[in-house]
């Protein structure tokens, strides 16, 4: 058990790490660091000396491209210890991120061939979304279930889907606030064409609406507490993520503001998660 903890929270953190520095190199202007792909530069896998993009941005893109190895390695260990448990939700999950981590592959070579297109762009983000949710629910099931059915109402059932859905929307609306923003990763790739003002607060509608989803499910969780617990810090980082984006939103955006908004991102989608991985839980304890 001690063995799965620890290979299932390690794919955890460097799921989301991935995010954090796939957004050092969007806000350093690093995003063609390594102009080619799966070289570096051409000729090499490696940055060179004196290479036309700066050694600094070809380092932060080449560290960015070194931490999808350890993922991989990561996913392989993971893949290993499910085998071994012999449980089938296990093996699927862990299976499900071995092949997300190939494919962000792929899809940052599409990113970078394609000068930091803002569909790959965002399409690399959401793609770790989806890949965090795989690797939160392989590290919350790390223990066996004992499977004994419970009947929840309707409303839970229906609350808990708009909110997880809610909270995606959001996420996808953030990507293209960003995408249509000033950090594109090199000053010449290509943007959204959206009215910044008008995306970002399609995007803060969409935040209202889930933190009145919240509030419903926190009032239909009775005699639920751990999920009350859940949505309860759920509600905690998104407040804290909600003033972020105002703050950065009246502040032009700075660069600071947007990384720490990035993270907030991973920090509620995990958060959101867990209430969604809560609440099937409950249905079958």
């Amino acid at each position: 058990m001690k063995a799965r903890t620890a290979s299932f929270g390690a794919l955890l953190f460097l799921q989301a790490a991935l995010v954090l520095t796939g957004g050092a190199v969007r806000l350093t202007g690093s995003g063609l660091g390594c102009p080619t792909w799966p070289e570096c530069t051409p000729g090499s896998y490696t940055p060179v000396p004196h290479q036309a993009e700066g050694q600094l941005h070809a380092w932060i893109e080449f560290g960015n491209r070194l931490l999808t190895f350890a993922l991989l390695f990561a996913a392989l260990i993971a893949l290993f210890i499910a085998l071994r448990s012999k449980r089938r939700d296990l093996k699927v999950l862990a299976a499900l991120q071995l092949l997300g981590i190939l494919g962000q592959g792929v899809l940052g070579g599409i990113t970078v061939l394609t000068d930091l297109h803002p569909i790959p762009v965002a399409g690399h983000l959401i793609l770790s979304i989806l890949l965090i949710s795989g690797a939160t629910s392989l590290f919350a099931r790390r223990k066996a279930l004992h499977r004994k059915v419970r009947n929840l109402s309707q409303d839970i059932s229906t609350l808990s889907r708009l909110h997880i859905f809610t909270t995606f929307v959001v996420i996808v609306l953030g990507t293209l606030v960003t995408g249509s923003g000033p950090h594109a990763g090199d000053e010449k790739a290509q943007r959204f064409s959206f009215d910044i003002q008008t995306i970002s607060w399609l995007h803060a509608d969409f935040v209202i609406a889930l933190f009145g989803l919240t509030l419903a499910l926190f009032l239909v969780t009775r005699g639920l507490d751990q999920t009350k617990r859940l949505v309860i810090k759920f509600s905690v980082v998104a407040l804290l993520q909600g003033a972020i984006g105002y703050i950065q939103y009246f502040t032009g955006i700075p660069e600071i503001l947007v990384a720490a908004h990035l993270l907030g991102a991973t920090l509620v989608w995990i958060a959101a998660w867990r209430v969604r991985i809560s609440i099937k839980e409950e249905e079958v304890r």
